[in-house]
């Protein structure tokens, strides 16, 4: 794949005419919008004229809720071998709680385009934030486990599901072995009836690395029992938090290492984020909350504000600063620069594929690097 940066004095114009392609073709591809201005420093995807591809030579799943628009989830999934569908919840006694919109219609996509719907189970509370007494629940009460892992089974079967995806976060120290039998349980039950099982696992760089977001997740345990796990490798930068990159590539680099001494690389895949943030400055802790935005929308803000994108070599992140309302912002977000620094990381280390969270935004650079980098016949 080749990447163009937008220097001073070029335009969509200019730029195609260098690299013999339509100029409509580098605005469709990169998503720019009518008149088409750049801002300096900003990325490009430039079209290549190589055989068409087939499917993805790596496993790739991106999550999605139900209330995703039905144009965004045709157009990606031809880009995705899973699609596991965020969320089914449950109560403390183990009964299954279904999304507030239901799903059959994405699981009816999914088998048009030969891609696996996975039911995602987590955690959630009435206020859709994890609750780890929900889990301190059922894996300490088997019976309300088994209920809840045959509810699942039930459901799967009655909707054509093919796959379970286990995201259970903030899993207290004490309940890390209860948890870990609870998956080995449910991956049982599953493995009967031909389902695949994933699970998700927080960025951790140590077996003893210290926090609630860690000490539930024995990473070698869990790997051994499931199909494939997802590396929930973003949100470093994150709405709460100091303003940073959201998935620096070194801090990624050290959760695949670490987890590579833990699980096979062949079970293993890559978070990737497909957001950004747009922190207001100072940042103050408890009380700066920044913004979520798409990585299109951020190109868009730079050249509203006519900011200059910079790039972060250490976190391989593009950045860039910009004012509005006498407000200073900061914002990190993911291009096609970024993208491929993590697709890299995929090839290095042997990887089995990448996640996104989450599928939501459309983002067509994005899959056509994937395409470039891994597809049959492409890369």
């Amino acid at each position: 794949m080749q990447i163009h940066l937008v220097t001073e004095g070029e335009n969509v114009d200019t730029i195609a005419q260098a690299y013999g392609i339509p100029a409509e073709l580098l605005i469709f591809d990169n998503q720019l919008v009518y008149p088409y201005k750049l801002a300096l420093g900003q990325a490009l995807y430039i079209p290549t004229y190589g055989p068409v591809g087939e499917r993805p030579q790596v496993q790739v799943s991106g999550y999605a809720y139900p209330y995703i628009s039905p144009w965004v989830l045709g157009q990606t999934l031809p880009y995705l071998t899973e699609l596991p569908i965020f969320s089914y919840g449950f109560t403390y006694e183990g009964q299954l709680i279904p999304p507030v919109l239901e799903e059959n219609w994405m699981i009816e996509m999914c088998r048009t385009n030969a891609v696996v719907p996975f039911l995602t189970l987590t955690p959630l509370d009435a206020d859709g934030r994890f609750n780890n007494e929900l889990i301190t629940s059922v894996v300490w009460d088997v019976s309300a486990g088994d209920r809840l892992i045959l509810e699942v089974a039930g459901v799967m079967q009655r909707k054509g599901y093919g796959g379970l995806d286990i995201d259970f976060e903030y899993i207290r120290r004490e309940d890390r072995d209860a948890f870990t039998e609870f998956v080995r349980r449910a991956s049982a039950v599953m493995h009967g009836f031909g389902y695949k099982v994933s699970i998700a696992l927080a960025p951790k760089i140590s077996a003893d690395q210290k926090g609630l977001l860690y000490e539930g997740k024995d990473f070698a345990a869990l790997g051994a029992v499931t199909d494939s796990a997802l590396l929930m490798t973003y949100e470093w930068g994150y709405k709460y938090g100091p303003n940073m990159a959201v998935a620096p590539i070194n801090k990624v680099e050290q959760v695949v290492q670490y987890a590579l001494t833990e699980i096979p690389s062949s079970k293993l895949r890559l978070g990737i984020p497909n957001y950004g943030y747009d922190w207001p400055l100072p940042f103050v802790s408890n009380a700066t909350t920044a913004n979520t935005i798409g990585n299109v929308e951020a190109v868009q803000i730079a050249i509203a504000h006519s900011a200059r994108i910079l790039y972060d070599e250490t976190a391989q992140s593009p950045y860039f600063r910009y004012w509005q309302d006498d407000v200073e912002h900061e914002v990190w977000f993911e291009d096609v620069r970024s993208l491929q620094a993590k697709f890299q990381l995929v090839k290095n280390y042997g990887l089995q594929g990448m996640g996104y969270w989450q599928i939501m935004r459309w983002w067509r650079a994005n899959w056509l690097s994937l395409e470039d980098n891994f597809w049959n016949g492409k890369g």
